[in-house]
């Protein structure tokens, strides 16, 4: 009985972060940007330093009309926002976010489980374009799927690396084998890692698939009120569980510098917190690629350099054995 409520408080654990942290970091978002920019209405609504932002656009989304065009494929137009959402949902469960047990569900295989979830999650914007009925959220579903096959191999080459390093697929096992000497020479494979799960979360500046200014809103222009919601709700989710997942294979998770890992949890926090920093910081300080550029930098610049990080690990790994 007892083991049964210890997996209940760790995964109603999991699910409370999934609900809030993403509406920080939202709420977060608004405010870096509105400083970044000189944008000074999310600054006052609400009074003191804008806080009922993020519940004015709440209601926002609430009050707007539910619409399915006539055209649409009805099922899958309806789905398309669940399959992009809680593939993020099963990641956080096997994330280790502190020694021990402070995880929601032990797998031994953790890096290849994240990483073949995370691609079911790319598929919500594929149904959405294709399901919409509309020539323009078609193309921006093709420019996901394209985006996808490019930065799939480079993210899958750099985790590669940090599991042959430490011998292992769990991610908790990673965490325990880390060393703080692993960072200097890891971490060509952990800007490898962040760039193309930038890139499959289409976030600035590989927010080619949703180019407002020539697809009004890719996959996901036909969408309104909450299923809309849903999509941006899945959007904040990923940056989240891409800047912990990060925080885990390259940055040592819970282990803080100098041997100070009492704090546990709290390290690992901030360290996404911090990476969820930059995400923001590159929307607001770089323009958005071409299709041409995207793709020269996923086959002609990252995929080499995580072949070249996974050559060094094994190098490494060979010397010191």
């Amino acid at each position: 009985m007892s083991d049964i409520l210890d997996v209940a408080v760790r995964l109603a654990a999991v699910f409370v972060a999934f609900l809030v942290l993403p509406l920080v970091l939202g709420q977060t978002e608004h405010k870096v940007m509105a400083h970044m920019q000189g944008r000074l209405g999310p600054m006052y609504a609400g009074g003191f330093h804008g806080w009922a932002q993020l519940m004015a656009d709440a209601v926002k989304f609430a009050q707007k009309e539910d619409v399915v065009p006539a055209g649409a494929d009805r099922r899958i137009f309806q789905l398309a926002p669940a399959v992009a959402l809680l593939p993020y949902l099963l990641v956080l469960v096997v994330i280790p976010v502190g020694p021990g047990d402070a995880v929601g569900e032990f797998i031994d295989a953790g890096i290849f489980f994240v990483l073949a979830v995370l691609g079911i999650g790319v598929l919500g914007s594929l149904m959405a374009g294709w399901a919409s009925a509309n020539k323009f959220s078609l193309l921006g579903g093709l420019r996901t799927a394209a985006q996808l096959m490019a930065y799939e191999l480079p993210m899958l080459l750099a985790a590669a690396s940090v599991a042959m390093a430490a011998g292992t697929l769990s991610l908790p096992g990673i965490l325990e084998a880390f060393h703080w000497w692993w960072v200097p020479w890891q971490i060509v494979g952990g800007v490898v890692f962040f760039t193309a799960g930038l890139a499959e979360l289409q976030r600035p500046p590989f927010d080619m698939p949703v180019a407002d200014s020539e697809i009004i809103f890719g996959a996901y222009t036909e969408y309104t009120g909450l299923r809309f919601a849903l999509f941006l709700f899945a959007e904040f989710v990923g940056i989240v569980v891409l800047c912990a997942l990060t925080t885990v294979l390259f940055l040592g998770g819970w282990h803080g510098p100098f041997g100070a890992d009492g704090l546990g949890p709290v390290w690992t926090l901030l360290k996404t917190a911090l990476l969820a920093f930059v995400v923001i910081w590159l929307r607001v300080s770089y323009p958005r690629l071409r299709e041409d550029q995207l793709q020269k930098l996923a086959w002609t610049v990252l995929i080499p350099l995580a072949l070249a990080q996974i050559a060094l690990t094994g190098v490494i790994k060979v010397v010191i054995q």
